[in-house]
């Protein structure tokens, strides 16, 4: 499109001074009628116009688009031209003929779609030009107005024009009112360009980090603030698109703004949208409707809907999108709330709301007396697209910054849970403490960083072997934080039994007001194979593929004062007792099946390692524990 303003210019700088001394004759309203309906025999030179009406009485009907327009005029005058030419300036199809004979036609008289390059020229035979008058009919499907209200409205409703003399002076006056249009819109497409050209570092900004929502939707809504624009600098310097295609694209491109733009205020203040706004988002989508008929249906609307349309659908939708340009007012309110850091975000969130809000009141006033729409609309559309690119500028430089802070306090963080997993490695080691005739293995597979899963296991006095595991409640830094808590609390309690362990890790956990709960199980063997359990509410234990019964007992902190029983049971040589958390069968598939406690008791006769992957492979979605302790039959010949 540039390159065409560019041609075009300079044609109409070296073309037009010397085709002006040409003649051109401009035929006037007085000099044509019309007459609406579609009677083909009405492009005879010689016909009854007393039913015909002055065309300068002429006014778009939508309910009547059809008519026939006739002119009268002496073509003499192009005799000298060496290609005389007839030129058309109409926004709708239509056929074009001279005396009755066909010259030409543009559009699809049918449906009434046409291109919107609307200026044509037909060159005329030299025996067109003679003396005599001369009649140039046409047959019209007008399009000069639409349902639609919004700015195509005003693009294609401009006058019909018919002119003749020389092409090339014809193609100088086309060229004149190209350049004059697209200098209309010029300066706002430039504006509205900047703030397109803005949404390759948002898009980078957001590739980088995709967690940053406002980012994605505020580059989403600058894209869809270019392409309206550029769309409308198009239509206006006759794009060679038809109007159907003009009115598609006027559907689609503005519901990326509006579903991006007032959302983004929402993400970037970190609110939910309430139903009230997402109603006024889809309000605006009414205008879809009347488009649909513009794009394909320009006579099929009922006399009804023109009235509803008019006096309902229209200060209904622009009711809306005017309450919408209010949203970062409502978003950031109270504003003696906004946090130091996003208190310039919000500076300009509100900035963009009074320019929207603005550029609509005046926008209103297209209905009314007096139009101060119609005489400054582009300039205040300019001034607007100005202001939306310091605006969505600011906006990025601010994101940019914000990411910076972001990038170092995740960085921060990321240090803290390297040294949290560090700790957490040196209470549940791999490699654990093992007594005499007993073989342990262990298996520990966090979801995150660090888990909220947590083991113990102590050799005691006189060959004992104490096992402890846990799970607490929630994942992440602060369930491993208290996981490690609880093992702090177990250490140095050799005397105590299982069940006066757990009472003392549950004062423990409801005195320091940890929150939560966590399941525990406790259980000391002796080298005997005799074997002592306590549990609060964790996982019973797996014996050759069965789950030994056991009460479930409370888990820690749901209850200050708490007993736990004891279960006694013997581990016979060779027997291998498995302990496990959750999270093996509660791994879920990408059916969203759980590994469930079948699978688990057919494979809890597996190594720990085994039975960890097997979860994990299954479909991972908590913190994977899973430990197995058995008694070597030397052991118990020796005791």
């Amino acid at each position: 499109m540039p390159k065409q303003i560019l041609l075009e210019t300079l044609f109409l700088l070296f073309v037009l001074p010397p085709a002006a001394a040409q003649s051109l004759l401009t035929l006037t309203p007085k000099d044509c009628a019309y007459h609406p309906g579609d009677d083909p025999a009405w492009a005879a030179p010689s016909i009854d116009e007393s039913g015909w009406r002055p065309y300068s009485e002429w006014h778009a009907d939508l309910a009547h688009p059809r008519l026939w327009i006739r002119c009268h005029t002496n073509l003499s005058e192009l005799r000298s031209a060496a290609h005389p030419a007839i030129q058309v300036r109409l926004y709708g199809a239509y056929e074009l003929y001279l005396d009755g004979s066909r010259v030409g036609a543009a559009g699809n008289l049918g449906t009434g779609n046409f291109r919107l390059d609307v200026i044509r020229s037909y060159p005329l035979a030299p025996a067109k030009v003679a003396d005599s008058p001369r009649v140039i009919a046409l047959r019209v499907f007008d399009r000069s107005t639409l349902y639609y209200v919004g700015p195509l409205r005003g693009i294609v409703n401009r006058p019909f024009r018919l002119a003749a003399g020389d092409a090339s002076l014809l193609d100088a006056l086309r060229a004149q009112e190209f350049v004059s249009r697209a200098r209309g819109y010029s300066t706002t497409v430039i504006y509205y360009a900047i703030v397109g050209i803005l949404c390759i570092p948002l898009l980078a900004l957001y590739l980088f980090d995709r967690t940053r929502k406002p980012v994605l939707l505020l580059c989403l809504a600058s894209l869809g603030l270019c392409c309206s624009r550029s769309n409308e600098f198009a239509e206006a310097a006759f794009a060679g698109y038809s109007i159907s295609t003009a009115c598609i694209v006027t559907i689609f491109i503005p519901l990326l703004t509006l579903f991006t733009q007032y959302p983004f205020f929402f993400a970037l203040a970190g609110r939910r949208m309430p139903p009230l706004f997402l109603i006024l988002v889809a309000l605006p989508n009414i205008d879809d409707v009347q488009l649909l008929f513009d794009a394909f249906d320009p006579t099929g609307a009922a006399a009804w809907f023109l009235r509803f349309n008019n006096a309902v659908i229209n200060p209904v939708v622009f009711g809306s999108v005017m309450a919408l340009s209010l949203t970062p007012f409502v978003v950031f309110w109270p504003y003696s709330a906004i946090p130091r850091r996003m208190r310039a975000l919000a500076i300009l969130c509100l900035a963009w709301g009074a320019i929207d809000f603005a550029w609509y009141l005046v926008a209103i006033t297209a209905r009314s007396i007096p139009n101060i729409y119609a005489r400054w609309g582009l300039n205040l559309l300019s001034s607007r697209g100005a202001a939306t690119a310091c605006v969505v500028a600011g906006l990025l430089g601010l994101l940019f910054r914000e990411q910076r802070h972001i990038a170092l306090d995740r960085a921060t963080l990321a240090g803290e849970l390297q040294a949290a997993a560090q700790i957490q490695r040196m209470l549940a080691p791999a490699s654990v403490a093992t007594a005499p005739g007993f073989e342990l293995r262990v298996a520990f597979l966090p979801m995150r960083e660090v888990g909220g899963d947590f083991y113990l296991c102590r050799v005691l006095p006189e060959g004992h072997q104490r096992l402890l595991i846990g799970d607490v409640s929630g994942k992440g830094t602060a369930a491993a934080m208290t996981g490690t808590l609880l093992l702090g609390a177990a250490s140095g309690r050799e005397m105590d039994t299982p069940a006066g362990l757990l009472v003392h890790l549950n004062r423990v956990f409801v005195e320091n007001g940890l929150g939560g709960f966590a399941t525990c199980l406790c259980a000391d063997f002796d080298p005997t194979g005799n074997v002592v359990l306590a549990n609060a509410g964790h996982l019973a234990p797996y014996r050759s593929g069965q789950e030994i019964a056991l009460d479930s007992g409370l888990p820690l902190g749901i209850a200050p004062h708490v007993e736990y029983t004891q279960t006694v049971c013997r581990l016979a040589p060779g027997d291998t007792l498995t302990f496990l958390s959750d999270g093996v069968v509660e791994a879920r598939n990408v059916q969203r099946e759980l590994f469930g406690f079948e699978r688990t008791a057919a494979i809890s006769t597996q190594s720990a390692e085994a039975i960890a992957r097997a979860a994990k492979a299954f479909g991972q979605e908590d913190d994977i524990t899973v430990l197995t302790i058995a008694l070597v039959p030397e052991a118990v010949t020796h005791a």
